[in-house]
């Protein structure tokens, strides 16, 4: 079932969210109701939070187009450095600039109990960062000097201010 994603100024987003502890139905429908979500949003990733429950539940399409459910996701060890725009499902029509790691490990567990391990680069890295972040209450904005609209950027790159890679 499509969720309604809460926008920025929404208290749940400023919310450090609790472990799970039961992979139990419940927890397989929120892992099912947030993939809806995300299809439905156009998104790379969704987090628990952005749909009001605070639990430390992640999910995260990678650059293969397959959706990874991350439950109690960690980020173990990063590498190196990307600066790239970063956009939000809560925070509609704006984008900013972020510094993230260039490869992250990441562990969790499936939505069954199983321990799971992903390393990642590029965008999949940026987006682990971006939504686990959301499970520790903070937002890309945080993170940013600068929000800018999709004109803003039309604009910057019309300027030759911005590159975008093309691969």
């Amino acid at each position: 079932m499509v969720k309604t994603i809460l926008q920025k100024g929404d208290p749940a987003l400023t919310k450090v969210c609790r472990p799970v502890e039961n992979f139990d139905a419940k927890l397989h429908t929120l892992l099912d109701d947030m993939k809806d979500t995300l299809i439905k949003s156009g998104g790379l990733g969704l987090a628990a939070p952005q749909i009001g429950i605070l639990r430390r539940v992640v999910l995260v399409m990678d650059e293969d187009e397959q959706y990874l459910e991350l439950v109690n996701p960690e980020i173990v060890s990063t590498e190196g450095e990307q600066e790239g725009l970063e956009g939000c499902l809560s925070l509609s029509g704006m984008y900013g600039l972020v510094t993230r790691p260039m490869k992250v490990k990441l562990k969790a567990q499936d939505r069954y109990g199983n321990p799971v391990e992903y390393e990642r680069e590029g965008i999949t890295a940026r987006c682990f960062c971006h939504e686990t972040d959301h499970l520790d209450g903070h937002m890309y904005n945080e993170l940013c000097e600068v929000l800018m609209t999709e004109a803003d950027i039309e604009a910057m790159l019309e300027r030759g201010e911005l590159e975008v890679d093309e691969d």
